[in-house]
């Protein structure tokens, strides 16, 4: 619930020329995030909670929030980011340009990492990790309504990867995908044990979107794979240094569910 709040503040505080509204799709919360969202109901803050705890999933929940919200165009966050000063209207700018976006991360401000020279937002990994389309991830998307609406939303199967694989129907369909400016700063798992399965999850969507994708041109790369792990292997020695770990640790779980989701999927997309 902390990081609730945080974001929270945060999104109310933006500015934007567009009448805008919060939409805080709730999936069966269990902590105090209800009472929390409610108490700033009462304060006057524009937002709106729905119930989303009779589905399962976030592209579900997500879809939930879209058909209560009023707006023509829709912006997402996620819970426990924070979204940086002038990300509404750099997401709204930029659907003036295109019908979907994603927007950039900052992964240094809430995970206690030395700020990078220059410090620069990255934009989304989903063309670094597929050499595809672009996409989006979830905590920092926007997209028309009237869009999104057409293609039935995120797709409610899948548990993670449905933002990409929704970014890559819309532009499939010809509609146009840009990268905005707007900054995320992204909340990462503390813990060895958390991180490594957050990462499996992430390595789990690969085999499902080539299972979807592959005949629209999503390729197999067994050598970026087999170099991957490669650097795996070779870089065991270096595991006593805390901050190298979590990088090997992400790598080696994307990996490990990428080969695992394979095997379950039946394709080969190490």
């Amino acid at each position: 619930m902390p990081w609730l709040e945080e974001q929270l503040h945060a999104v109310v505080q933006q500015q934007c020329e567009e009448v805008w509204e919060v939409v805080v799709s709730d999936n069966g919360s269990t902590d105090q995030s209800v009472e929390l969202v409610e108490q700033l109901i009462t304060q006057g803050q524009p937002i709106r909670l729905v119930d989303a705890s009779e589905v399962c999933g976030p592209g579900a929940t997500r879809n939930v929030g879209v058909r209560a919200a009023r707006g023509g165009l829709i912006a997402f966050c996620d819970a426990d980011d924070v979204v940086q000063p002038g990300w509404l209207q750099a997401s709204v700018r930029s659907l003036g340009e295109a019908e979907a976006t994603g927007g950039l991360t900052d992964y240094w401000s809430l995970n206690g990492l030395p700020v990078p020279v220059p410090a620069i937002p990255r934009p989304p990994p989903a063309r670094a990790q597929f050499g595809f389309l672009d996409a989006a991830m979830s905590s920092n998307f926007a997209v028309h309504r009237d869009v999104f609406e057409q293609l039935d939303g995120f797709d409610e199967a899948l548990m993670v990867g449905e933002d990409t694989d929704l970014c890559w129907r819309i532009q499939l369909l010809g509609f146009r995908f840009a990268l905005s400016d707007a900054v995320v700063a992204r909340r990462d798992r503390s813990t060895v044990s958390a991180v490594f399965k957050r990462y499996v999850a992430y390595g789990r969507c690969g085999p499902v979107l080539y299972r979807r994708h592959k005949s629209f041109g999503l390729k197999s790369e067994p050598r970026a794979a087999l170099r991957a792990w490669a650097w795996l292997f070779l870089s065991l020695p270096r595991l006593h240094g805390s901050d190298f770990r979590i990088t090997w640790v992400e790598t080696a779980g994307w990996r490990c569910g990428r080969l695992l989701e394979s095997v379950r999927q039946g394709v080969f997309f190490p």
